[in-house]
């Protein structure tokens, strides 16, 4: 019987190699290799974090659960369920068949991209990694590149929303020697951008509403994506309301509803409004803010010329600098008032067509110009400190921060302009008398000199042309000499020095010394006099020749002038006689008294007439 049985075993043993054989090579094919394939097996169970798989050998196979799922993709798996599995390695010495479901998918997925590569086909994938240059694509288990560049037809910011979402590529470039796959996501939205560019622009027109989704916001205005075409948002057109950045408004994503407010149809620039959609806040502005109405605003912009205030969302008055303040001039409008700072303000003047509306922000403050002439009239004494010393007078503060203005004729009776600055200085506290307050233009005119009594204009009533008068030389210049007539001053010219030629110079006489004069002009405007000693010698000698009568008409001056120092001399003569015949009746000591006066007469007549008789002696020899 062993034998027989030895000859049963021998001859059913070939008949299982031969059969396993047949099965080994129909399962591995003509190369025979088992390693680096991708094989269909049968899903057995999943436990924990692996899925048993069955591919026909004497041993399952294990892959990680994590690879059955692409990324943002829920896991759906079930026992039974026939997939590609990649065999890495076959029966490790645990006796236990390395799988990779990945692998497989990649070998697939490599398989259908290039098929899609070459066709320039679209690929789905998911943006699921960040690198440098760029961003991380799966598509469909194989791993791809998209470059920065790539994301979107304008810069994104925020790569956040697109991240872990299925969404359409466009293969670049692929080289499965390297494993390297470049892709773009804006070529596919520029293609598909351009379709509904076409499509839209064919049925746009002025005046239409669009929904469309903020792209990208800049200093200037938005740029809102409307389905396959842009249009530019300006700033001015977000809101009624003055926007200083679109950013206090708008945010990317956003979507909103816009008008078509202009179309190009050549350059194809669409121009949009936000605020075209709302009620305009400018229409019946003039009957809501009548002239001379107080309304209460906050300060949305200062600038060099004056103050934006917004009196209700959407209108805005100007305060110009010259109506911000009563007291202030040529100051900024930002040291007065500040950006959201509420104010009250009265309305100027309200234009709806040009959309503009004045606004005063010191008309709803007292006038203190107003407050000045109501406590303080025209020839009242005020007192302040001199704030400023111009050209033309000197700047005086007086109460309520104003300043009035003294003149520099308004300064002495009896100095110039020029001299009188030197008797004042910045910060010195004078009185001064109103002369005129003017509301309107705001000026207040002050007088100095108003203060005390106007001693030259009282003597000039008094003096007469043709007076002669006794003066003081009070400077000696190269055509004359100045004079004081009391406190009156007086000009005589180098020709009326003298009527002797010779004698009409001015270094002939001297500073303080006193001399007659005869007044030929009487200037009251100037408050001057001009004077002439030549003239009062004329007058003089025309009284001498009328004193000796016509018979004496031959003779010479000095004859004529002889004669009247003789009978001067007798007339004295006689007189003496007279008075000797009184002083015997009186007493001795009264006598020495009288006699001692009478010598002092006779000298001092004696000098006067020694100082006059030679000029006209000498006059008279010549002619």
């Amino acid at each position: 019987m062993a034998p027989e049985t030895d000859t049963a075993q021998d001859t059913a043993a070939p008949i299982v190699k031969e059969n396993f054989a047949d099965l080994l090579e129909e399962s591995l094919g003509e190369d025979g290799r088992f390693e680096g394939r991708v094989v269909k097996g049968t899903i057995i169970a999943v436990e924990n974090n692996d899925v048993l798989i069955d591919v026909g050998l004497k041993s399952e196979g294990r892959v990680p659960l994590k690879e059955f799922g692409n990324v943002g993709e829920e896991l759906n798996i079930k026992d039974g369920d026939i997939v590609d599995v990649f065999v890495e390695r076959y029966e490790d010495r645990d006796g236990i068949v390395r799988l990779s479901r990945e692998k497989a998918r990649r070998e697939e997925a490599w398989t259908n991209l290039e098929k899609s590569f070459k066709a320039t086909e679209r690929v789905n994938g998911v943006i699921f990694g960040r690198v440098k240059g760029g961003f991380i694509v799966d598509l469909s288990g194989a791993v791809a590149f998209l470059p920065g560049s790539q994301v979107d037809i304008r810069p994104v910011r925020d790569v956040t929303p697109l991240m872990n979402t299925p969404q359409p590529f466009q293969i670049l470039k692929m080289d499965a020697q390297r494993n390297n796959i470049v892709v773009s996501r804006r070529a596919v939205l520029e293609e598909t951008r351009s379709e509904a560019r076409s499509e839209l622009i064919s049925n746009l027109t002025e005046g239409q509403v669009l929904e469309g989704v903020v792209k990208n916001i800049t200093d200037y205005g938005a740029f809102v994506d409307l389905g396959g075409v842009d249009g530019l948002l300006h700033v001015t057109d977000i809101a009624w309301r003055r926007v200083n950045h679109p950013s206090e408004v708008l945010q990317i994503g956003e979507t909103i509803n816009v008008q078509v407010i202009r179309f190009n149809a050549e350059t194809q620039r669409i121009s949009l409004g936000l605020k075209q959609l709302e009620t305009d806040p400018w229409e019946g502005v003039e009957a809501k803010y009548p002239p001379e109405s107080k309304f209460t605003g906050r300060v949305t912009n200062i600038t060099d010329y004056g103050a934006f205030v917004e009196l209700e969302p959407g209108v805005e008055g100007l305060v110009h600098v010259s109506e911000m303040s009563w007291t202030k001039k040529n100051v900024h409008p930002g040291k007065i008032v500040s950006t959201s700072q509420e104010v009250e303000v009265m309305v100027l003047d309200a234009d709806p067509e040009k959309r503009r509306i004045s606004l005063g922000l010191k008309q709803c403050q007292s006038n203190p110009w107003e407050g000045f002439q109501t406590k303080f009239t025209v020839g009242s004494e005020v007192e302040g400190e001199i704030k400023n010393i111009t050209e033309f007078g000197l700047f005086i503060g007086l109460d309520g921060e104003i300043d009035g203005l003294a003149h520099l004729s308004d300064l002495s009776w009896n100095k110039s302009g020029e001299e009188a600055f030197t008797d004042y200085k910045k910060g010195d506290l004078v009185k001064a008398k109103v002369l005129d307050v003017d509301v309107d233009k705001e000026r207040i005119s002050l007088g100095i000199k108003q203060l005390t009594e106007d001693t030259v204009a009282a003597e000039l009533d008094q003096l007469k042309k043709g007076a002669v008068v006794t003066c003081t030389i009070s400077k000696i210049v190269n055509t004359g000499i100045e004079v004081m007539v009391n406190e009156t001053p007086g000009f005589i010219r180098k020709g009326d020095l003298s009527r002797d030629r010779s004698e009409q110079r001015p270094d002939r006489f001297a500073t303080g010394e006193k001399i007659d004069a005869k007044i030929t002009q009487v200037d009251k405007a100037s408050r001057n006099l001009t004077l002439s000693i030549k003239a009062l010698e004329v007058e003089e000698e025309k009284k001498a020749m009328k004193n000796f009568g016509s018979s004496d008409a031959g003779a010479s001056l000095g004859d004529i002038l002889g004669a009247a120092i003789q009978k001067k001399a007798d007339d004295d003569k006689d007189g003496d006689k007279a008075e000797a015949e009184t002083m015997k009746k009186a007493p001795a000591k009264a006598k020495a008294k009288a006699k001692a006066a009478d010598k002092a007469d006779d000298k001092a007549e004696k000098k006067e007439t020694k100082k006059k008789a030679p000029a006209k002696a000498k006059a008279a020899d010549k002619k």
